[in-house]
């Protein structure tokens, strides 16, 4: 997913997002080729100068490596040339707030919420947070199987929603006390909320030192021999 939105007070002007093709290898990773591409749209629509940019606020991850190296390294950019701060956001915090906004108010009280991002095959990256989003444990990669949902704390409803859980809609079907909402994505509209609060708080970020949280180390592999 590579999107980009442009705030006021919290108040989304522009937005715009594009999602890669999982199935077609030249256009599975787009941030290279769009995120600039989007950025300037934005500002083109709303009739704002970059000068007029007080801020960034960037999705940190975890997420695609090359992803979050190229959005960051954007965002980065923006702020050396402009001189303005950064924000550095968690993509499960983004997560939690999609589903907020989706449905205003999902879950009761005593729900767990477990936001999760695709990380290859049956993993994701997740956290367990409460009924209000707030995070109860660090996150980490997950295998998802009928394992961990036998294991999952009886007497509470575990809310999972993310591409990370859309993927295991089957076994979410035969988990009697796991409620799927699919569809939800961490849009970059969905962060104007989390960055007025940072921004009125004074929680910036170093521009220096702000790095991805990748979630897990990389595994590089040797690439073929051509034949």
């Amino acid at each position: 997913m590579c999107t980009v939105a442009l705030a006021h007070d919290g108040y989304v002007l522009a937005h715009a997002a594009e999602e890669g093709d999982p199935a077609n290898a030249e256009r599975r990773y787009i941030h290279a080729e769009r995120t600039n591409v989007l950025i300037q749209a934005i500002m083109d629509r709303t009739g704002l100068a970059f000068k007029d940019l007080d801020g960034v606020a960037v999705g940190v991850g975890p997420g695609s490596y090359t992803g979050l190296r190229i959005g960051l390294s954007a965002a980065k950019g923006l702020c050396y040339a402009l001189g303005i701060p950064i924000i550095g956001i968690g993509t499960l915090d983004t997560l939690v707030a999609a589903l907020r906004q989706r449905i205003p108010d999902p879950v009761v009280t005593e729900d767990v919420l477990w936001p999760m991002i695709d990380a290859r095959r049956m993993e994701v990256f997740t956290s367990v947070r409460n009924a209000s989003g707030y995070g109860e444990g660090p996150t980490h990669p997950q295998v998802l199987d009928e394992a961990w949902c036998a294991a999952l704390p009886a007497g509470k409803r575990h809310v999972v929603f993310g591409d990370g859980a859309d993927k295991a809609a089957m076994l979410w079907a035969t988990s009697e006390h796991v409620l799927h909402l699919p569809g939800v994505r961490p849009l970059a509209s969905m962060m104007a909320g989390i960055a007025m609060a940072r921004w009125s708080a004074g929680q910036l970020d170093d521009l220096a030192y702000l790095v991805p949280e990748y979630g897990k180390e990389a595994r590089p592999t040797r690439p073929r021999p051509r034949s």
